[in-house]
């Protein structure tokens, strides 16, 4: 099975789409990605191989095409005209009518109905799954920032901290920022009499995939209300989770999400562990990789 890729190059949108290969792999272990970057792919290029229904550089015909970022949905329509028998799979709400293609996996916030060829799931897809690794008693929180929803509060957040280290005496904690956090945030927390007993690790001093390893070994997970898909990623994981809650701005299909996971008791705003919601079993990927493999 070949699955190609049209990437935009942002790691967000990679998570998703190597969330859904991970899931259709681990049912299907011959299955293969190749992955194109959109300067590998001019449009000019593309038309002319409508005519010919071959591009030198794919070494097989596809299975499935994928595509997230909206630079890529004009590809993916153009690459399902040229190899006809591949599926195309837009993973998020396209800027194109959904008819272009055969299926679209578009989160519920997003507010698009679900049919035979639209798939609604919780939050965006990610390749995360429950390794069952959790240490009891060890806590992860993450932070984000200001987005065009949300303001960074840092008296609240540090705060919120606080609450969290003072009420898990016993507890590893252990805390990372973000592209987002404010320079100067750090310092400030440093100051703070309760930073001893913080494992700090800060965003720019993380590898690749050490984020998602923390969240597999965390017991519970406290982020701010800002990270929606860490949140998701987070539940995925196994973890449970609290959410450390900051200025809103507007509110928005975002915000609302949020709302909905704590009203609904999947997350919380508590600071206590024993207060948090058990895990869920959050399997969006192996939900859609299922229907897809079954179509």
């Amino acid at each position: 099975m070949q699955i190609v890729y049209v990437s935009d190059g942002k790691a967000g949108h990679r998570s998703q789409a190597l969330g859904l290969f991970g899931a259709i792999k681990r049912k299907v272990p011959h299955a293969q990605l190749q992955e194109l970057p959109l300067d590998q792919l001019p449009v000019l290029s593309l038309i002319y191989a409508l005519w010919t229904h071959r591009l030198s550089y794919l070494e097989h015909a596809p299975d499935y095409i994928v595509g997230v970022g909206s630079h890529t949905h004009l590809r993916v329509w153009l690459l399902g005209k040229i190899y006809p028998k591949a599926k195309t799979i837009i993973l998020m709400k396209p800027s194109l009518p959904i008819s272009c293609f055969d299926y679209t996996v578009v989160p519920a916030h997003d507010g698009v109905a679900a049919s035979p060829h639209v798939l609604v799931t919780q939050g965006a897809l990610n390749p995360l799954q429950n390794e069952q690794r959790h240490v009891t008693g060890r806590i992860l929180i993450a932070l984000g920032g200001s987005s065009k929803r949300h303001q960074w509060n840092e008296a609240q957040v540090l705060e919120a901290i606080e609450q969290i280290v003072q009420q898990h005496p016993q507890s590893s904690v252990i805390l990372t920022t973000s592209r987002r956090t404010p320079e100067n945030f750090l310092a400030h927390l440093g100051q703070q009499s309760y930073a001893a007993r913080l494992d700090i690790y800060p965003v720019e001093r993380t590898p690749q995939g050490w984020i998602f390893e923390q969240m597999q070994l965390a017991e519970a997970v406290w982020i701010t209300e800002d990270s929606i898909s860490m949140i998701y990623e987070a539940l995925t994981a196994g973890c449970r989770v609290g959410v450390i809650a900051i200025d809103r701005i507007k509110q928005d299909r975002i915000t609302t999400s949020i709302d909905k996971l704590l009203g609904k008791r999947i997350i919380s705003e508590s600071f206590l562990l024993g207060q948090l919601p058990e895990p869920n079993a959050f399997k969006e990927a192996e939900r859609v990789a299922t229907y897809l493999l079954a179509q």
